[in-house]
C-alpha cells in the first residue's frame, strides 16, 4: 500500500510539473522523458545508471541479456543517426529495456515477483525522472521569482570569509586540468550515487526484497524538498550575481577577484533564465548523503565517498555556483532529511523526533539569519562565523550520536562453561 501511495503521489507530481512547464511554453519532465525513447537523450550515462538500478532485481543471466539488448539497440540508433547526420548520443537502449521490463512485470509476473520487478523498474525510472523534474523545477524558479536575495547571502558570507571568492581564485590558479577534473566530479554526482546504491542493493536479487532504507530514497526526497526552499529563498549564485555570467543583470563584475563591499542588502531583479537554485546547496546535500552512506561500505567506497564530498564542496565554491552559507545550510538540510528517512524506516521514537526537530530548527534559524541579520553577521565575523560552523557541527554531532544508538550492537558470543568429565 505504501508503494501504491508513493506511486500515485509521484504521478500526480509529474503531471503537475508537466502542466506548469506547458504554461511557460516548454515541455515538461514527462514529455522530455517520452521523447528519449526515440530522440537523442541528454544524458546517456544517467539512463544506463537507471538501468543498472533496475537490474538489482534480476539474476546475473537476466542482467547480461538486458545489457546486451540495450547496447544492441543503441548501436542501431547510433548507426541511423550517423547515416542521417543527426545529433550523436546514446542511452535509448537502456530506456527501452527498462520499459520492456515494466511490460514484462505487468504481463508475465504475478505476486511478489511482479511487485519486486515493478519496484526495480520504478527505482530506475525515478532516478531519470528526478533529473527531468529538477530541470522543470529550475525553470519554475527562474520564471516565478524575478527578484533574488544574493546581496543578503553575499553580505552574510563575510562572516565565513567569503569562501567562494577564495576558492574561485584557487581553482583558477590550477588551470584547465583542475577545472576539468572538478567539473567531472560535480557533473557526475548522480552517476556516483548510482554506484553506491548498487553496492547497497547488491543482495536484492538473492533476498528478493529491498532493504528498508538506502541511498536512493534520501536522494529523491532531497531533490523533491530542495526546490521548495528555492522558491522561498531565491538565490542565483556568485558567478551570476557578481560575475561575468550574470551579464548586465549582475550587481557588479567582482567574482572571484574582489569580495563585494559590506552594505545594506536589498532584493535584486534578475533574468528569467538563470535558476534560483543556491539555498540550500543540493549538491552539498547529496554529496553529504553519499559520504554518510559510504561509511558502512568497503574501504575503497569510503575513500570514494570522502573524495566526492571534498570535490563537490570545492567545485560548488570554486566555480562560483554557491556561497559558503549555502553549503552550511546544505549539510544541515541533508542530515535532517537523512535522519527523517531513517526514523521513518525504523519507526519514530523520541530520539528520532528530537533529532529531526533540532535539524529543522537549526536550518530555519540559518535561513532567517541570512535574510534578516546579514549586516550584523558581516560586521561581526568573529562572532557569527564560528556560530554558523558551531550550529552545523551541533547537527553533525547530534546525528552521529543518535544514529550510533540506533545501530544494532553486536552481542559477544557466550563461551561454554567447562564440563566435568568422569575418567
Amino acid at each position: 500500500m505504501l508503494w501504491v501511495v508513493a506511486g500515485v503521489v509521484a504521478f500526480v507530481f509529474l503531471v503537475t510539473m508537466e502542466i506548469v512547464a506547458r504554461h511557460y511554453g516548454l515541455p515538461g519532465p514527462m514529455t522530455n522523458q517520452a521523447r528519449e525513447v526515440i530522440v537523442a537523450p541528454t544524458s546517456g550515462p544517467l539512463l544506463y545508471a537507471g538501468l543498472a538500478l533496475m537490474m538489482v532485481v534480476l539474476t546475473w543471466r537476466q542482467r547480461a541479456i538486458a545489457v546486451a539488448v540495450a547496447l544492441g539497440i543503441d548501436v542501431v540508433f547510433v548507426l541511423v543517426r550517423w547515416a542521417v547526420d543527426a545529433k550523436m548520443s546514446f542511452g535509448n537502449g537502456a530506456l527501452w529495456v527498462i520499459l520492456a521490463y515494466a511490460f514484462i512485470a505487468v504481463t508475465r509476473r504475478t505476486g511478489r515477483e511482479r511487485v519486486l520487478l515493478l519496484k526495480g523498474v520504478g527505482l530506475g525510472l525515478l532516478l531519470v525522472a528526478g533529473h527531468k523534474t529538477g530541470d522543470t523545477w529550475l525553470l519554475i524558479t527562474s520564471k516565478t521569482r524575478p527578484a533574488v536575495l544574493d546581496p543578503y547571502v553575499a553580505t552574510a558570507d563575510h562572516a565565513l570569509g567569503n569562501p567562494s571568492w577564495v576558492a574561485g581564485r584557487m581553482v583558477a590558479a590550477t588551470g584547465p586540468i583542475g577545472s576539468h577534473a572538478l567539473h567531472l566530479v560535480y557533473g557526475q554526482l548522480p552517476l556516483a550515487a548510482a554506484v553506491f546504491a548498487l553496492y547497497q542493493l547488491r543482495k536484492v536479487a538473492v533476498e528478493r526484497r529491498f532493504p528498508g532504507h538506502h541511498l536512493v530514497r534520501t536522494f529523491l526526497v532531497i531533490g523533491l524538498l530542495g526546490p521548495v526552499i528555492y522558491m522561498i529563498f531565491p538565490v542565483a549564485g556568485p558567478v551570476f550575481a557578481y560575475g561575468a555570467e550574470g551579464g548586465h543583470w549582475a550587481a557588479a563584475n567582482l567574482w572571484p577577484q574582489t569580495a563585494p563591499p559590506i552594505g545594506a542588502p536589498h532584493k535584486m531583479l534578475f533574468d528569467e533564465v538563470t535558476p534560483r537554485n543556491c539555498m540550500p546547496s543540493l549538491h552539498t546535500a547529496w554529496a553529504t548523503t553519499l559520504f554518510i552512506h559510504s561509511r558502512e561500505a568497503s574501504r575503497i567506497l569510503r575513500f570514494a565517498g570522502t573524495f566526492w564530498l571534498v570535490g563537490t564542496l570545492t567545485a560548488t565554491l570554486g566555480f562560483g555556483y554557491h556561497y559558503g552559507a549555502d553549503l552550511v545550510a546544505g549539510v544541515v538540510f541533508a542530515l535532517t532529511v537523512e535522519a527523517a528517512m531513517r526514523s521513518f524506516d525504523r519507526g519514530w521514537d523520541r530520539s528520532g523526533i528530537r533529532l529531526v526537530s533540532y535539524g529543522a530548527i537549526v536550518f530555519s534559524v540559518l535561513l532567517v539569519s541570512y535574510r534578516y541579520l546579514p549586516l550584523e553577521m558581516a560586521r561581526h565575523p568573529w562572532v557569527f562565523g564560528p556560530s554558523l560552523l558551531l550550529a552545523m557541527a551541533s547537527v553533525v554531532y547530534g546525528y552521529v550520536r543518535t544514529t550510533k544508538q540506533w545501530n544494532p550492537k553486536a552481542v559477544p558470543a557466550q563461551q561454554p562453561e567447562p564440563q566435568l568429565v568422569q575418567v
